[in-house]
């Protein structure tokens, strides 16, 4: 396939996967609206662009990974996005977390034009993306898929096929629920066992191999105990999507009890100035509920 993409979004997950791209013998084109973190790539070896339009007009492969809905819909339906001077048989990879249901929209736009879309969200984190060992879950055609996997597998380590164009980003929500309620046993738990004077690392190292285990508690637990707060995913962008899973899950009627009270619970860091801190810092509404600090 042709080895140049284009890449929009130059924030904690798309740097590091603009690197690996790089690294992997791709001519990578950049855009992103805060112009230090472009300079940044350009030093690395990518191109710079000026906006979304001209980005799509020197590749055939575009690649978003920008915060919300709004930014996917603008940078490719607005004014100089996009949609404006895209070729036929082109294709948008949007590897962003967004509506299921304006993936679709956008997608139906971009076959207007003959060009294809994937939505190809991603779970694993910062050090995920670092590592290029990202989960990919991808909506959309599977012969495009397999013209971009070389891509694709640039970035990411488990890439898999989930449908049609949407569900990617529905199946994206789905590992959301998992994450959150995993996060927040985690942290009931660690307070449970800090109440009643339990030395915590070992605690974790008895249970985690067992049917308790999860990335949760095997990454983000020590990190509470260290009182390591720094954001692998931030608390806004876990927000962010556990939105997009309510609204998603009232239009489908479908009750989601566990995970709309987890949401709530974020409201709370949120609102004591904790959104750009890492999901970890859920410890602290169970902290204040149970009058202990977890060390």
């Amino acid at each position: 396939m042709d080895k140049r993409v284009g890449f929009i979004g130059l924030g904690i997950m798309g740097i590091p996967m603009v690197h690996n791209l790089i690294k992997a013998g791709f001519e990578v084109t950049v855009y992103n609206r805060t112009a230090l973190k472009a300079a940044q790539m350009v030093a690395e070896g990518a191109t710079k662009a000026i906006s979304p339009k001209e980005l799509t007009l020197e590749n055939s492969v575009i690649i978003t990974m920008v915060s919300d809905t709004p930014d996917v819909e603008s940078i490719i339906l607005g004014k100089n996005g996009v949609l404006e001077s895209i070729k036929p048989d082109s294709v948008v990879i949007d590897m962003s977390t967004i509506s299921p249901q304006v993936t679709q929209k956008i997608a139906a736009r971009l076959r207007e034009k003959k060009a294809h879309m994937l939505d190809a969200p991603v779970s694993g984190g910062e050090q995920g993306a670092v590592d290029g060992t990202l989960s990919i879950m991808v909506g959309g055609d599977i012969d495009i898929l397999e013209r971009c996997r070389s891509m694709l597998e640039a970035m990411g380590k488990n890439i898999v096929h989930v449908g049609s164009n949407g569900m990617g980003q529905t199946v994206k929500l789905m590992n959301q629920i998992i994450a959150a309620g995993n996060l927040n046993a985690t942290v009931e738990a660690l307070v449970f066992a800090q109440k009643h004077g339990v030395d915590l690392r070992k605690a974790i190292e008895a249970v985690q191999g067992g049917a308790a285990g999860s990335w949760q508690l095997s990454h983000l637990a020590p990190c509470m105990i260290r009182r390591d707060f720094k954001p692998g995913f931030m608390v806004d962008l876990m927000q962010k999507d556990l939105r997009l899973v309510m609204e998603d899950s009232e239009s489908m009627r479908v009750s989601l009890p566990a995970t709309s009270l987890i949401h709530q619970m974020f409201h709370s860091l949120q609102a004591t100035g904790e959104g750009k801190s890492g999901t970890q810092a859920l410890i602290k509404v169970m902290e204040r509920l149970a009058g202990i600090e977890v060390k």
